[in-house]
């Protein structure tokens, strides 16, 4: 069994690090790293041993498109780089995730713009991608937003695991679906495509998930 850590953006708030919308955890990478270094050694331990970057507010819809442009690459390295500090003073096995956002915003399957999206995954795989054990695709919600990171990613040279998140405003609606609609028979379908290593569920209801 393997434990990953928790809502990186909930402890930052918790623990008074520089927080607001629409940067969200992205703030405390921008304005104050010790504060993220701070919730990897807080998940670390109470026991995880995986870690996810700090990377899910690292996209335009949360600090805007010409942030993103600028700092996009700078702000990767720098999450990248304070969870490999993290695994390093952890004093045990620790694995680094490197934490691949929704790109278009969470619970947003009809934003996702495929041609967008690639340039966007190329810039994750180049800057964040080079300090992570292994490469996690968190709250995917659609077939296509799963398609595109497996182009991008599918052969990275390290572990592959994408992370899906299922409609749960009616749980005991029959069949599992993604929150596009998409049956989720589909979605590993498309998931398994390409070599994967882990399909997990984020995001969700337990009742959907079980």
């Amino acid at each position: 069994m393997q434990i990953l850590d928790g809502g990186t953006g909930r402890q930052l708030k918790r623990i008074g690090a520089p927080f607001r919308q629409p940067e969200w955890s992205a703030l405390a990478l921008m304005e104050s790293p010790e504060h993220v270094l701070q919730v990897h050694q807080d998940f670390i331990d109470a026991g995880a041993d995986i870690i996810t970057t700090n990377s899910y507010a690292v996209v335009p819809f949360h600090i805007g498109p010409e942030r993103f442009h600028n700092q996009a690459a700078d702000l990767l390295q720098r999450a990248g780089r304070l969870a490999v500090q993290g695994k390093q003073s952890a004093g045990r096995p620790v694995t680094v995730a490197a934490g691949i956002p929704p790109l278009f915003g969470s619970y947003a399957p009809n934003s996702f713009d495929p041609v967008k999206a690639i340039p966007m995954l190329h810039l994750f795989r180049d800057n964040l991608l080079p300090y992570g054990d292994l490469v996690l695709a968190e709250t995917l919600s659609c077939t296509a937003e799963i398609s595109a990171f497996q182009e991008v990613f599918a052969d990275c040279g390290k572990a592959v695991w994408v992370s899906l998140s299922l409609d749960d405003d009616n749980p005991e609606s029959g069949a599992p679906k993604l929150r596009s609609g998409e049956p989720l028979e589909l979605a590993l379908e498309v998931a398994q495509r390409h070599t994967l290593d882990a399909i997990l569920f984020n995001c969700s209801q337990p009742e959907v998930m079980a």
